[in-house]
């Protein structure tokens, strides 16, 4: 994994060298293990290296014989295959980005059509004058871009491409009040105006500094494929398949890999198959809260990891974690995602940086294998209680905001749409997830926090084998008799029953609407008069929300506490000095 950056003028004018080094200082974080420049024209590209396969010769940019130069901030898994099926091609390296480098030879924009991977990838063809950005389909590893007056530039984070001094930073509304209603964005935009993302699956083509075509890959399979066999054996035994498949790949790496483990399904699937597969015992990282009152993980996990013999390290969360280490938390996650979870994602980040480069997490099997609640109420009609995804905003009806926030729902609405041919009702719940929930809020989440400590994640479920073997099921193998995973849990049953996989489970959760409860008063004074908040928020109704105990009014105030940090950090600029209690105190 790696950070990358680059720029294109309209004019044809050599890139400021001071703006190519601004962007790479600021992704200095992703790439401890090197450095990389290239400028041929109008282009300038920026390299920063987190060396995970080919430590010794895969140094970028790599070029090729055509004149075309790569940069990018990938894992290529299936790059064996990719070097054995282009023949004659003489490889400079061993590294798993070369090969898509040469299929850019052959096959133009459409070389991402046979990488299995995550990626973010950049390409500059001097023959064609074209810049190409690439984004794999689920949107794994983030890239965004800005179209200025002065020509096109991109980045792996939107912070590198502010301190460039590129784009100010400035809020677009619309992108806030989605933030603040879903605690994550949708679609293209970002939250700064004026800075895009490079959409999950797409690729762009870009000339004299300006975008002048777009494709775009799909993650989920479409089409004859939903058309899935009935035969609930098979499925189970081309789901094995598939997962110990993806597992093969994902585990290709020339330095250490661990995991996380919750000892909920998902991540219970990933022990299982890592016991099953390494040589040696598998290194597992495990977080709780032992002095709040939500269900601790561990001796569940600790279980699990003993009955496969891994190695398992544990790491308690106390409160006071939350509160020193939130400002420096929020300075991570550039682009907003207000979620609970980036609290022990970073903890477990930071802790896994003293052992390990690679992480193997299991995201993306809520929403491949149909795990979220939601989902059972997208299967019912209206008349049965079924609901529409996301139709209730986290502030709706609290007296908060001092404007509605109408239109915060467009972005779910298109996607609901985008996803509705030929599905069913289920299969448009998971793919609407699947476009913005997914890629905008848990996989960044993973990619800032663990890169912010030099930790690769993967995610195993989220590869187009597994997804080929998963989402087209019949609805019935994934949700049974209220429960959702269904099919997940009979493989995991099969694997390690000593998961209890079809037992009713807590899911895991962070006691952060308990530690806010116990400051309500003095943390609800603080938010309500900063900087970001004040002009949106009513300051009677920001202290009543930190003074309640309420589930909703709990995520309201956590929305809030998160968005105050984030503003002071990414429109303020406010370092994140002392806990968030001095943070919020500081004039900025």
């Amino acid at each position: 994994m790696c950070g990358i950056a680059g720029l294109m003028t309209r004019d044809g004018s050599a890139p400021d060298e001071t703006v190519l080094e601004r962007l790479s200082a600021a992704l200095a974080h992703r790439g401890p293990d090197g450095e990389g420049r290239y400028a041929a024209g109008g282009v300038g590209l920026a390299h920063r290296r987190l060396a995970i396969i080919d430590l010794e010769t895969g140094n970028q940019p790599l070029g090729e014989p055509g004149g075309a130069v790569l940069i990018a901030n990938a894992e290529i898994y299936n790059y064996i295959e990719l070097r054995n099926a282009l023949g004659d091609v003489a490889f400079a390296t061993v590294s798993d980005c070369e090969p898509p480098l040469h299929l850019y030879r052959r096959d133009g924009a459409a070389f991402d059509s046979r990488l299995r991977g995550m990626y973010a990838i950049a390409i500059h063809d001097p023959a064609s004058g074209h810049l190409v950005l690439s984004r794999d389909p689920f949107g794994i590893k983030p890239l965004y871009y800005a179209e200025t007056s002065r020509g096109f530039a991109f980045a792996s984070e939107p912070r590198a491409l502010i301190a460039a001094g590129l784009v100010e930073p400035r809020i677009d509304p619309r992108a806030r009040d989605e933030l603040l209603e879903l605690r994550f964005t949708t679609g293209a935009d970002t939250i700064f105006d004026g800075i895009k993302r490079v959409l999950p699956g797409e690729t762009l083509i870009v000339a004299d500094g300006r975008i002048v075509d777009r494709r775009r890959r799909d993650a989920l399979p479409g089409g004859d494929a939903l058309a899935a066999d009935n035969d609930e054996d098979e499925a189970l035994s081309r789901l094995d398949a598939a997962l110990f498949d993806s597992m093969t790949y994902h585990r290709r790496s020339d330095v250490p890999y661990g995991m996380f483990l919750s000892g909920g399904v998902d991540s219970s699937v990933v022990l299982a198959l890592m016991a099953r597969l390494d040589e040696h015992p598998p290194l597992a990282f495990t977080v709780g809260f032992p002095t709040s009152s939500v269900h601790d993980e561990r001796a569940h996990a600790r279980m699990l990891a003993a009955r496969v013999g891994a190695e398992h390290i544990e790491i308690p969360i106390e409160e006071n974690d939350f509160w020193q280490l939130l400002p420096e938390i929020a300075s991570t996650m550039d682009d907003p995602a207000a979620d609970y979870a980036i609290l022990p994602t970073y903890i477990l980040g930071r802790l896994a940086s003293r052992y390990v480069k690679v992480v193997l997490t299991g995201e993306g099997g809520d929403e491949l294998f149909a795990g979220y609640g939601r989902y059972r109420n997208a299967r019912r009609p209206w008349w049965l209680g079924g609901r529409a995804m996301r139709r209730r905003g986290t502030f709706d009806n609290l007296d908060v905001l001092r404007e509605p926030t109408a239109g915060w729902r467009n972005g779910i609405v298109a996607a609901v749409r985008a996803a509705s041919d030929g599905r069913t009702a289920l299969q448009v719940a998971q793919a609407t997830d699947c476009a913005d929930w997914l890629p905008h809020g848990l996989l960044l989440k993973v990619d800032r926090c663990l890169m912010a400590h030099g930790v690769e994640g993967r995610v195993p479920f989220l590869d187009p084998v597994v997804a080929a073997a998963s989402y087209p099921l019949p609805d019935r193998f994934k949700i049974r008799k209220g429960m959702g995973k269904f099919m997940l849990r009979r493989w995991l049953e099969e694997h390690l029953p000593e998961a209890a996989p079809f037992s009713r489970k807590r899911g895991f959760t962070v006691p952060v609407r308990e530690w806010l409860a116990s400051r309500g008063e003095e943390l609800g004074a603080l938010v309500a008069a900063s900087p970001g908040i004040e002009e949106i928020c009513h300051p009677e109704g920001v202290g009543r929300l930190f003074r309640a105990r309420g589930k909703r009014e709990g995520f309201a105030a956590w929305t809030l506490l998160f968005y105050a940090l984030w503003y002071r950090r990414h429109i303020l600029g406010q370092l994140p000095e002392g806990d968030t209690f001095a943070y919020l105190s500081t004039a900025p």
